[in-house]
């Protein structure tokens, strides 16, 4: 879940942010005026049963408006009748027959996920954000929550809830009840939302309005805890499981992340691949047929990682083809595969292109039955999703002002090794072993320093450095960086360093002080390179799991 000090944090500096742009748009800007928008991350809006479901052996039925997401009484209680609600059809999408549930909305859908009952509340999510807001005097009608089914794709919201019509609306509304243009606070998965919306837009207004339409009701983006380029704990969960720290088995948390669209949302993908452009096609009246297809810098193939600190997965497979896998829940497990006759496993390893592109999921595809259902889902909802593959680096957003925040210097996960356990699906991937990211090294669970290309810099726990920083990109060949410690202080312990010189493609690592035991925040910051645009990012020491959901 967020750091919620952190995220006041951040909102604080966003305000500061806003209010000391340049003097020529403060003179122009009315910040009685601006509305705050918020897209919450992923499984960070509450859910409701929208259906009546009679809960066997268990007390505790499903009615209309029951909480779904996340009531955690009912899934300790009636762990099946829950899941009935969570579960979605892993091709189409569609509820399961006995329940359905549907997102909640405005800020009560976000500002608390689990009220409380016999475990009090489990995750309050936006409720001290809320709260610290109102403190600072914010009007009831200036801050509004657009939520949405995280479980879905992109496509899929738009078509089974007009989401991103709702979501143009919204801003539209916040603009004729305050008169001005919006803040938007788009956290973890939010951030893929938000980008999404922006090339759905381009659809959807003519070219020469599109720009005019985003100056007038944005007026600023805040990108926190952005997993720019995906996130490698997605691998985790589809292969093995990831509980999330709910009382639930990684076998049932895998069937039912696998059983969603957005699984594959966050998978990590190469930063020097590319596709092709369906928004100008579409205005040149060219006619788009197939996916998108990828084109790749020759850079992706000199590098042995996409451009990540080393290879994502390193997975066992059975030396046979002919061998299942993945026995059925009858069957009896076996001892590990790797001692089976069919004769010692085959070492693959896979980089995030290769993971992005499908190369991963049809290399193991005759051994997991998920991995067809994954497959169906990367080919139609991703790479050959009508608006945008965002399975692709992306460029700095059109809008004005542009700050991307998020927690740095933490252990993160990088990298797995996997093997086949020899028990039935949904458990038959075991990981045998973690690759971390930490203090300039790679490092492996059992401690072992692992070969690669490690950043100077970590990640948030939760994404990896590469990804999360992915935004200083933006920035222009000019940038001021300033650092200061994240206490108190008499201004004697800040660093400035004015106009360093920055490459596309290179990371920005400031010749600055650095000192044991105390937590800095580094602002990197461009106004020059854009006219009329500003480009900030800000790194915070330990700011950990900004990008959790």
């Amino acid at each position: 879940m967020p750091n919620k000090p952190l995220l006041c944090f951040s909102v604080l500096l966003a305000f500061l942010a806003v209010a000391g742009g340049d003097s020529g748009e403060a003179a122009e800007l009315d910040y009685s005026k601006l509305s705050g928008i918020i897209i919450p991350g992923f499984a960070s809006t509450q859910l409701r049963a929208w259906s009546i479901l009679d809960c066997p052996y268990s007390p505790l039925d499903f009615n209309p408006l029951d909480l779904v997401w996340l009531d955690t009484t009912k899934l300790l209680s009636a762990v099946n009748c829950w899941l009935k609600c969570m579960l979605l059809d892993p091709y189409n999408q569609t509820d399961h027959p006995d329940c359905k549930s549907r997102p909640d909305s405005g800020l009560s859908g976000i500002t608390e996920l689990d009220p409380g009952y016999i475990t009090g509340p489990l995750s309050s999510i936006w409720k001290e954000w809320i709260k610290w807001c109102i403190e600072f005097g914010i009007e009831a009608n200036a801050i509004m929550a657009v939520p949405y089914d995280w479980r879905l794709s992109p496509s899929i919201l738009e078509e089974r809830d007009i989401y991103f019509h709702k979501l143009k609306l919204t801003f539209e509304t916040a603009f004729k009840l305050r008169g001005g243009p919006s803040l938007v606070f788009a956290h973890s998965l939010g951030n893929n939302v938000f980008r999404y919306f922006l090339e759905w837009l381009k659809l959807e207004i003519a070219p020469k309005h599109y720009n005019e339409w985003l100056d007038q009701h944005i007026h600023a983006y805040f990108a926190v805890g952005a997993p720019l380029l995906g996130a490698t704990e997605t691998i985790e969960a589809t292969l093995s499981g990831f509980t999330f720290g709910l009382p639930v088995s990684e076998g049932t948390a895998r069937l039912m992340f696998n059983s969603f669209s957005s699984s594959l949302w966050m998978l990590p993908f190469s930063k020097y691949c590319r596709t092709n452009n369906k928004y100008w096609k579409h205005f040149s009246g060219g006619r788009q047929v197939g996916n998108h297809t990828y084109h790749c810098d020759e850079e992706e193939f000199k590098s042995n990682f996409s451009g990540w600190p080393t290879k994502i997965i390193n997975i066992e497979i059975p030396s046979s083809r002919g061998f299942d896998a993945y026995p059925t829940f009858s069957e009896i497990p076996g001892t590990n595969l790797s001692g089976m006759e069919c004769g010692l496993p085959i070492q693959l390893s896979f980089s995030a292109r290769e993971i992005a592109d499908g190369s991963f999921f049809k290399a193991i595809e005759d051994y997991d039955p998920d991995i067809k259902r994954l497959l169906y889902q990367l080919e139609k909802s991703y790479l050959g999703d009508p608006v945008l593959n965002p399975l692709t680096p992306w460029d700095r957003p059109p809008l004005k002002n542009v700050f991307c925040i998020y927690g740095s210097n933490s252990k993160t996960k990088v990298g797995y090794y996997f093997a086949p356990s020899g028990k039935p699906y949904p458990d038959n991937w075991i990981i045998t072993d973690v690759v971390y990211e930490y203090e300039g090294s790679l490092v492996s669970r059992s401690g072992n320093l692992v070969e690669g290309n490690p950043g100077a810099i970590s990640g948030d726990e939760t994404v990896p450095y590469n990804s999360l920083s992915w935004c200083k990109n933006w920035l222009g060949p000019k940038v001021n960086i300033t650092r200061a410690p994240q206490s108190e202080h008499d201004g004697s312990d800040v660093q400035i360093d004015l106009n360093v010189e920055h490459h596309y493609g290179e990371d920005i690592v400031p010749n600055m002080t650095r000192f044991p035991r105390v937590k800095y925040i580094t602002y990197y910051e461009d106004s020059e390179s854009l006219p009329g645009k500003r480009t900030a990012v800000w790194e915070l020491d330990k700011g950990a799991c900004m990008t959790c959901p």
